[in-house]
């Protein structure tokens, strides 16, 4: 059955290193892996077909706040069912640079993501989200979102893309559940888990 990834961003060089386009650094790594070359579609979008993995993977060339309109017309054209479409997004609700999947939800403030549900006609499609938050202080949401990448987490951003990307490949193979099982992780709470850890084997190693 035919899967589409489709991935949330601005187009232009202006925006390719932005927050807000963390969706389209996803379908950029997945068609580098896949060795799948982008064309022009027959919307307001570019789309790349990959056989082996029964897939393909879109960017809409609208602005983001008219995402929705290329993402109905790319469905209708490949038949693509909503649950076998992934949305890839940016997430100032989740901090930089932890992962989330979800099997369906609301579009929260993310302007793309509301165009999307209001094209489609429902919230109840797959989405993973590329958490950007954490560092935002006193500026505002749209700004944020529109600025580049801070230097720092340029260095940890492959790594999250890499993550993203293997989770969307494994979400293929093995389904939603199996891929929300193994990627859903705070990457804080697992920090202060093992942390706990090892003071409480610290402990017991200073009892002994």
């Amino acid at each position: 059955m035919l899967h589409a990834i489709i991935g949330l961003g601005n187009p232009g060089d202006r925006y390719a290193k932005t927050r807000h386009n963390a969706g389209f650094l996803v379908i950029d790594e997945l068609a580098r892996r896949w060795q799948a070359d982008f064309r022009p579609g027959k919307g307001s979008y570019i789309f790349a077909k990959c056989n082996q993995q029964d897939a393909i993977l879109m960017k809409p060339t609208t602005y983001m706040n008219n995402s929705g309109q290329a993402v109905r017309h790319l469905m209708d054209y490949f038949k693509v069912a909503e649950e076998q479409s992934m949305l890839v997004f940016d997430d100032l609700d989740i901090d930089f640079p932890e992962i989330r999947l979800r099997k369906q939800g609301g579009a929260g403030t993310h302007n793309g993501v509301r165009s999307v549900i209001q094209h489609l006609g429902t919230h109840d499609f797959p989405r993973l989200r590329m958490g950007i938050g954490g560092e935002q202080g006193k500026r505002l949401a749209e700004d944020f979102v529109l600025e580049n990448y801070s230097k720092s987490d340029l260095n940890i951003l492959p790594e999250q893309v890499d993550k993203a990307a293997d989770a969307i490949e494994y979400w293929l193979k093995d389904g939603m559940d199996q891929a929300m099982n193994r990627y859903n992780v705070n990457l804080k709470k697992l920090a202060h888990a093992e942390a706990k850890d090892l003071d409480q084997a610290k402990d017991i190693k200073e009892e002994n």
